[in-house]
């Protein structure tokens, strides 16, 4: 399967750097399943920095490795991801102990239900019924050096 991860230079060589923001599922390494998503990451993070280019980088990863890997798999949004990406975004949580973890990503329209839900003016089940019809794209958070060891580089590419 390919894996996708947008920024402002290619990463041949995925690393987990120390956190400057918090994320959806902690500190790791974050690829999409998605093309689409990952150019749109790499256009924002180059307008963000205002330095390199927009590229993709592209990885092969070997879906049987996965029976090695200790995961978390989140297949909707629901109050499981919910808490989990909330308690990740207010770094109460650890999420260390897994090597990778799958599941929606939490994306520029679904940040305010996020944020109005962290913020008590949505209940749970009023911010899944609004995350519900979201078509989100999936995320890979490799957390871990054995979990991107998985990750093998194709190549980058200049997104247009």
């Amino acid at each position: 399967m390919y894996l996708y991860h947008g920024s402002n230079v290619i990463v041949a060589k995925p690393e987990i750097r120390p956190r400057t923001r918090t994320l959806d599922f902690g500190n790791g390494f974050y690829v999409t399943s998605s093309k689409l998503q990952a150019q749109r990451w790499a256009k924002s993070v180059y307008r963000r920095r205002k330095i390199g280019n927009p590229f993709l980088s592209i990885y092969n990863f070997n879906e049987s490795s996965l029976d090695s890997l200790d995961m978390l798999v989140f297949e909707h949004p629901d109050e499981e991801w919910l808490e989990f990406v909330v308690h990740n975004r207010k770094d109460t949580i650890n999420s260390n102990h897994y090597d990778l973890i799958i599941g929606p990503v939490a994306n520029d329209t679904t940040l305010t239900v996020i944020d109005d839900y962290m913020d008590g003016r949505y209940t749970q089940q009023e911010a899944i019924r609004r995350l519900l019809p979201q078509k989100l794209s999936d995320q890979y958070a490799f957390l871990t050096e054995k979990a991107l060891a998985k990750l093998e580089f194709i190549e980058g590419q200049e997104v247009r």
